[in-house]
């Protein structure tokens, strides 16, 4: 036996996210800060838990976020890092550019 998931817990909400609650979600994040996920979908009037929060944030809502395809200098970049440091995503993601770490996954 193991822990059950955190959003089977207290009957929180689980799937998709409406635009309501990125509204929300960014409303609240750019008032109040990110400090504590945990704490936040409660303060914040969400019924999601706090993992579903941040990974909302960090992969979809952040405003500095970079959408669409890689520029010829980025991908000259990631080429370059691919020899240094093979294929450790997680690297490449943290010394290039403000992408969603999963854009580097499906590279």
């Amino acid at each position: 036996m193991g822990r059950a998931p955190c959003c089977e817990k207290m009957g929180l909400k689980k799937g998709p996210w409406s635009p309501e609650e990125d509204r929300i979600l960014t409303n609240f994040i750019q008032n109040h800060g990110h400090s504590n996920w945990r704490a936040l979908p409660k303060q914040a009037g969400l019924l999601r838990c706090g993992k579903s929060c941040r990974l909302r944030w960090t992969n979809y809502l952040r405003p500095d976020i970079k959408r669409g395809n890689f520029t010829k200098e980025e991908e000259d970049a990631i080429i370059n890092l691919h020899e240094l440091l093979g294929n450790r995503f997680f690297s490449l993601h943290r010394m290039t550019f403000k992408s969603s770490y999963y854009k580097f996954s499906y590279l």
